[in-house]
C-alpha cells in the first residue's frame, strides 16, 4: 500500500503539470505577450511530447535499473516546471513544457509496471485502475487548482508548486519505494507490439475521437467562462472545480453504466454529451446556465472514459500493463487536437463561442465510430459461437 500511495502521488504531480494550464491560459497569453489560442500551443506541445516520449523512452530505457530511471524521470519533471515557472518569454516555456512531456508518458508506464508486479495477477485491473484515478484526479483538480494559486501569486507560482510536488516525489521515491525484484525491465517494450494490432487501434481512435471535442472546451473553458459567459475571473477557480466535481461522479456512474451494458451507455453517454454541448452554445452568455452547463461537461465527459479504458482493455488484454499508457497516448491525441483546433477558434472573428459547437461535432464522430466498432465486435463473437455450434 505504501508502494502504490507513492506511484498514485507521483503520478498525479507529474501529470498535473498537463492540466493547470487551462485555469492560467488568459494570464500566460496577457504576461507573455501572446494570444490566447497561440498559448493553447502550450496544451498541444505537452500532448504531442507526451505521445512521442512514451513509446520512444520506454523502449530506449528498457534496460535502464526501474528505480534509477524514476529518479531521473522525475528529475526531468522539477526541472522542466522550474524552468516553465521562470521562463521570460513564450517559446522557452513552450520548449520547457515539450521537455517537461517527454517523461510523463514513460514514468506513467514504469509505475504502472511496478504496481501490476506488486500485486497477485488476479488484482492487476485494480492497480492499473487505481494508477489511473491518479492521473484523472489530476485532471480534476489540476486546473481549480492552478488558477486558484495562479489567481493569488500569478501563473509563475502554479508552475513552480507543480516542481515542488515533484522534487516531493523523487524524494519518496529515493527513500521509500523499493520495487519488486523481479521486475522485468524488458516487459514494457515487448507490450509495445500491441500497437499493431487492429482492435486496439480502432480503441485508440475512439479514445482520441470520443474525446477531443471536450477536451476542447475544457482547455478553453476560462475564455469561454470569462469573455462569453460574462463571470468574473475569481470565479473561474470555483467554476474549474464544480467541472472536477461532475467530473468524479461522471466516472464513478460510468465504469457502473459501461459494465451493466456497454453496448447501450456508452454510445448513450456519447450522444448526451454531444447534446449538451449543443445546448450550451445556446445558452452561452448566460452567467447562471454556463455553470450549470460546466457541471454537465464535466459529468458526461468523465462518463464515457471508464468504457473506453475498458475497450483497450479487452482488445489488449495479452499488454495489461501499458494498456493504459497506450490508452493515455490516444487521450493525448485528442489533447494535441483539441489545444490546435480550440486556439484557431478561439482567435477567430467569431471569437471563442463555435468551440461548443465543432466539439458536438466531434463527439458523434466518436458516437458514430463506437457504435460501428461494437457492431463489428458483436458479429465476430455471433460467427465464432456460429461456427463453435456448427
Amino acid at each position: 500500500m505504501l508502494r502504490l500511495a507513492i506511484l498514485m502521488f507521483c503520478v498525479f504531480s507529474i501529470t498535473a503539470g498537463e492540466f493547470v494550464v487551462a485555469g492560467i491560459l488568459p494570464e500566460v497569453a496577457t504576461d507573455l505577450e501572446v494570444t490566447v489560442g497561440t498559448a493553447g500551443l502550450l496544451v498541444t506541445a505537452y500532448a504531442v511530447g507526451m505521445i512521442i516520449g512514451g513509446p520512444v523512452l520506454t523502449a530506449v530505457t528498457a534496460g535502464i535499473d526501474r528505480k534509477r530511471l524514476m529518479l531521473a524521470l522525475l528529475a526531468v519533471a522539477v526541472v522542466g516546471n522550474a524552468v516553465s515557472a521562470l521562463a521570460p518569454e513564450f517559446s522557452l516555456l513552450l520548449a520547457a513544457r515539450v521537455v517537461t512531456a517527454l517523461v510523463t508518458s514513460t514514468f506513467f508506464a514504469q509505475a504502472i509496471v511496478i504496481a501490476v508486479q506488486s500485486a497477485p495477477p488476479e488484482q492487476a485491473g485494480t492497480m492499473v485502475a487505481r494508477l489511473a484515478f491518479g492521473m484523472n484526479l489530476a485532471m480534476i483538480l489540476g486546473a481549480p487548482i492552478g488558477a486558484q494559486i495562479g489567481s493569488q501569486w500569478g501563473w509563475r507560482a502554479t508552475f513552480a508548486a507543480i516542481a515542488v510536488a515533484c522534487l516531493i516525489g523523487l524524494g519518496l521515491v529515493f527513500l521509500l519505494l523499493a520495487p519488486p525484484s523481479d521486475a522485468g525491465r524488458t516487459l514494457a517494450v515487448s507490450e509495445l507490439l500491441v500497437l499493431r494490432q487492429r482492435p486496439v487501434l480502432v480503441a485508440l481512435a475512439i479514445t482520441a475521437v470520443g474525446n477531443v471535442g471536450v477536451l476542447m472546451v475544457f482547455n478553453y473553458l476560462a475564455p469561454l467562462l470569462t469573455d462569453l459567459g460574462g463571470h468574473p475571473a475569481t470565479r473561474l477557480p470555483v467554476l474549474l472545480l464544480a467541472y472536477g466535481v461532475g467530473a468524479t461522479i461522471g466516472n464513478l456512474v460510468g465504469g457502473t453504466l459501461y459494465d451493466r451494458n456497454p453496448r447501450l451507455f456508452q454510445p448513450a453517454l456519447l450522444g448526451l454529451l454531444a447534446a449538451t454541448l449543443v445546448g450550451t452554445w445556446f445558452v452561452a452568455a448566460s452567467t447562471t446556465l454556463t455553470a450549470v452547463a460546466v457541471v454537465a461537461i464535466g459529468l458526461l465527459g468523465f462518463a464515457i472514459i471508464p468504457g473506453m479504458q475498458a475497450r483497450v482493455m479487452m482488445t489488449a488484454a495479452e499488454a495489461p500493463t501499458l494498456a493504459m499508457a497506450v490508452n493515455a497516448s490516444g487521450y493525448q491525441v485528442a489533447a494535441a487536437c483539441a489545444g490546435l483546433f480550440g486556439g484557431l477558434i478561439a482567435d477567430s472573428t467569431t471569437g471563442p463561442r463555435p468551440i461548443y459547437l465543432v466539439a458536438a461535432g466531434l463527439t458523434m464522430c466518436g458516437l458514430l465510430m463506437t457504435a460501428v466498432a461494437t457492431r463489428s465486435l458483436h458479429g465476430t463473437h455471433h460467427e465464432g459461437a456460429a461456427v463453435t455450434t456448427d
